[in-house]
């Protein structure tokens, strides 16, 4: 079966090559830690020879989450180092700015002559993966290697459940090699059950991302307070994690807002990075003032759009907003979290399209603490909401209560997590 599968996993990297080749050219991406993800081990990572805590996080997302968890690990295992492994760039760009690079590296490539190197330079006694990462000789590797593995923050998304109850039987065979898996909810562990993990190693534990503390500003929030007091700028928008397709929505939109309102300003900020220009070109055709938030220089804002070209700054803007709306949502791509505009305190728009983060839309939803919006309703919601502040601010008081409600992942998945770590001390381990 492995051999099989690291064929065909040959077979798409070599068909997908010029697709690769075309977007590293094209922007930029996948370039940076290529030799990283082929199993070349950085020297930054080589540099000392302690047994590790491996923690693999995708992207922004998982590293945000897995971000309390780094803290308190570190705190009550120093004699461990905790490295943190990413698949995107944009979550290597954060890791690496919240853990040190020294301890950060791009995920290699799921075969075995890649990924044995790390096992080899690191030396883990615990590997935590955040999320749905189910690579089969990264675990195979793992458990031949008596290394104990624990799948946290575990979602089985409605869109990827088909495709794992069609490889349940494979499948099964390699959830065999985690030791623990933390599901978010008890919806989450019965998919995981039926999907081939046993039963008894699998524990509800919650949401980690309910427990992600505020981060410290930025300097250019401070920046952006002080210009939009000094022209009286208001009300304010800021969408987040907006996908192809919806900024033409919520351009419309704010041009009904203008109409009401003149001085009012848009933080619009886009999902991929590498879309940055195309909705810079957009704003352009769109006659409508705006800046980019990487040129700015303190120009008044009133009656204006700020793109947001940055990367992990999005939680800060949100706390200059009246109105969040999280993006990914108003067209079919399973919507993004909303929990960081809720960590504010604000009123909070999403499309219909959430099936990604169904339980915590839901959990909101039941207790009116978010709003549901489809493209034709923006305009509408975005001015009734902007011309009742106690409607709009009770919608946000809502949002904190129901984040600060759910809290606790952290704390239950560190007990789990003592458990085997505690059970996995072995002789020779550095040998």
């Amino acid at each position: 079966m492995y051999f099989l599968y690291s064929a065909l996993l040959a077979a798409a990297l070599l068909l997908g090559s010029p697709y690769w080749i075309f977007q590293m050219l094209r922007h930029g991406k996948y370039r940076r830690g290529l030799g990283e993800r082929f199993g070349i081990v950085p020297q930054r990572i080589r540099a000392q020879r302690k047994p590790s805590i491996w923690i693999h996080a995708v992207s922004v997302g998982e590293v945000l989450a897995v971000s309390e968890l780094v803290r308190q690990l570190r705190s009550e295992y120093s004699e461990h180092r905790v490295v943190v492994s990413t698949t995107t760039d944009t979550g290597q760009t954060l890791a690496t700015t919240r853990f040190g690079a020294e301890n950060v590296f791009y995920f290699p490539f799921d075969f075995e002559v890649c990924v044995k190197p790390y096992f080899t330079a690191l030396h883990p006694e615990l590997i935590v993966v955040a999320e749905t990462e189910f690579w089969p000789n990264f675990l195979r590797t793992a458990h031949r290697r008596g290394v104990r593995v624990a799948i946290v923050n575990v979602r089985i998304s409605d869109r990827s459940l088909p495709g794992y109850r069609r490889w349940q039987r494979l499948l099964s065979r390699i959830l065999r090699h985690v030791d623990l898996f933390l599901p978010q909810t008890p919806e989450d562990a019965r998919r995981l059950t039926e999907i081939g993990a046993e039963p008894n190693r699998v524990r509800v534990a919650g949401n980690l991302k309910f427990d992600i503390p505020p981060q410290p500003a930025p300097a250019i929030i401070s920046q952006l307070r002080s210009a939009l007091a000094a022209s009286s700028a208001g009300p304010i928008l800021v969408c987040g994690s907006t996908v192809e397709g919806e900024e033409p929505l919520l351009i419309g939109a704010f041009k009904a807002v203008l109409a009401r309102h003149p001085a009012a300003v848009m933080l619009l900020a886009p999902r991929h990075p590498e879309r940055f220009q195309q909705v810079a070109d957009q704003l352009q055709q769109s006659g409508l003032k705006f800046w980019r938030r990487s040129t700015w220089s303190g120009e008044p804002l009133a009656g204006s759009i700020v793109l947001i070209d940055s990367i992990g700054e999005l939680a800060s803007f949100y706390s200059l907003a009246d109105i969040a709306f999280v993006g990914g949502s108003l067209v079919p791509r399973g919507g993004h979290s909303i929990l960081e505009p809720a960590q504010h305190g604000v009123a909070i728009l999403v499309g219909p399209h959430t099936e990604n983060f169904r339980d915590i839309v839901e959990l909101f939803r039941s207790h009116d603490a978010v709003r549901i919006v489809t493209p034709a309703d923006l305009s509408r919601v975005f001015t009734t909401l902007l011309a009742n502040k106690a409607e709009r601010g009770a919608l946000g008081r809502r949002a904190l209560d129901t984040l600060h409600s759910q809290g606790g992942a952290t704390e239950f998945t560190m007990q789990q997590l003592r458990g085997l770590l505690n059970g996995n001390v072995r002789e020779g381990h550095l040998a």
